[in-house]
Order: C-alpha cells, then sequence, then structure tokens
C-alpha cells in the first residue's frame, strides 16, 4: 500500500491500484461549519444557492475542508428545504420563522445529514449540532437543538435510536 500524505487528508493506493481519499474527522467538522455559514446566509439574503456555494468555494482551504461534503451538504440541504421543513414543523414547539436563523440553519443542516447521511451515525450529527449551536446560536439555543434532533432523529433513525 501506498501512502502519500496531501494536506490532512490521506492518499492510498488500494491493491487493485485505485486511489482512496481518506479524511481527517476536523475535515467534515469544519465543511459543517462553512454549510452552516451558507444555509444561513441563504436565509437572510435569498441568494441563489450556486453563488453562495461558489463564494464559500473560494475562500475554503481544500487542504484543511472536505470541499465535497461542504458541497453536498449546502446545495442538498437546500434545494431539499421544503422536504426539511415538512419533517420539522410537526416537531417544533412555534413556527419556522420564530426559530433563531442560525439555530434553524444548524437543524436543517442536521436534518439533512439524518435524513440522507446513513453512514454518519445519529449521533454524531446531533453531536456536532450540537457544537454549532454552542459557537454560533444563543446562549441557551443548544437545548433546543438538541430536543428537536432528538424527536427527530427517533423519527428518522428508529432501528439505530432504540
Amino acid at each position: 500500500m501506498d501512502k502519500s500524505k496531501t494536506g490532512s487528508a490521506k492518499n492510498i493506493r488500494s491493491k487493485n491500484d485505485q486511489t482512496v481519499r481518506i479524511l481527517k474527522p476536523s475535515m467534515r467538522k469544519k465543511a459543517r461549519r462553512y454549510a452552516v455559514q451558507g444555509i444561513y446566509q441563504w436565509h437572510l439574503s435569498g441568494n441563489p444557492i450556486k453563488d453562495i456555494e461558489f463564494q464559500f468555494l473560494e475562500t475554503i482551504n481544500s487542504k484543511k475542508v472536505d470541499v465535497e461534503y461542504f458541497q453536498e451538504i449546502l446545495v442538498n440541504t437546500l434545494t431539499g428545504i421544503t422536504e426539511i421543513d415538512e419533517l420539522l414543523t410537526p416537531i417544533l414547539d412555534r413556527e419556522l420563522n420564530e426559530v433563531n436563523p442560525v439555530e434553524m440553519a444548524i437543524i436543517r443542516l442536521a436534518c439533512y445529514e439524518l435524513m440522507s447521511r446513513l453512514d454518519v451515525p445519529y449521533k454524531v450529527v446531533i453531536n456536532e449540532a450540537l457544537e454549532l449551536s454552542k459557537t454560533f446560536g444563543a446562549t441557551e439555543g443548544h437545548k433546543f437543538v438538541n430536543g428537536v434532533l432528538d424527536k427527530l432523529a427517533h423519527q428518522l433513525r428508529k432501528m439505530e435510536t432504540q
């Protein structure tokens, strides 16, 4: 096996001569951080998704961020916003427009991951969302985010949460 290090990712050449890129978890953490900022920006500005994506791609250090993951979660969260909001509406204790926009961005992103990224354990999704809400959200916002995502995880990942 040939290992060559590229920034924070490792390229590993397998026996059948295919290159597989191994990413550090911190690279996905940073991708989520940028995606939340992009979702928040979209929420406030209403700018086209592609414009927001391009703006972030110009500034992201691809050696420290999982750029493909960033693009996937940003674009798919925003293009699937109607389905996501339909899932969230019965869980929330208030109207969507009454939720703090930062916390809404975090919840929407986590909802996408719970729905579509079954390779990411639900506990990781929730933990990452809580870290983001402690960094960007209101003082006690992480408690609200935790409550919503706990209910959502039990709904979307029944087998995993039992």
